[in-house]
């Protein structure tokens, strides 16, 4: 799974990688799938981001016109990873996954 921002958007000033490891395959296709549905859509004019996995990891690049975007994208990410990372918990709480 490896989507991409479409920004034309000239090459950022900053830029970080973000990587999450699970127990399980499934849990980081569950949590990637979960969050890529966003990029495109928080995207924008200052901030861009990345998604992809490989086997349990799943990788966040943030690039960033400003060190002020950058933490603000940065927080966004965490934020949606976390929920997805819940809602997969509770799915494999109650027997789902």
């Amino acid at each position: 799974m490896s989507r991409k921002s479409t920004s034309s958007r000239p090459v950022s000033t900053h830029d970080t990688t973000v990587e999450f490891e699970y127990e399980t395959t499934a849990r980081a296709r569950i949590v990637a799938a979960s969050v890529a549905r966003e990029i495109g859509e928080i995207d924008d004019d200052r901030s861009r981001t990345t998604i992809d996995r490989d086997g349990t990891v799943v990788r966040v690049v943030i690039e960033a016109a400003d060190i002020v975007a950058l933490r603000a994208a940065l927080n966004t990410w965490f934020s949606l990873i976390d929920v997805a990372e819940q809602v997969a918990a509770v799915g494999t709480a109650d027997g789902t996954r």
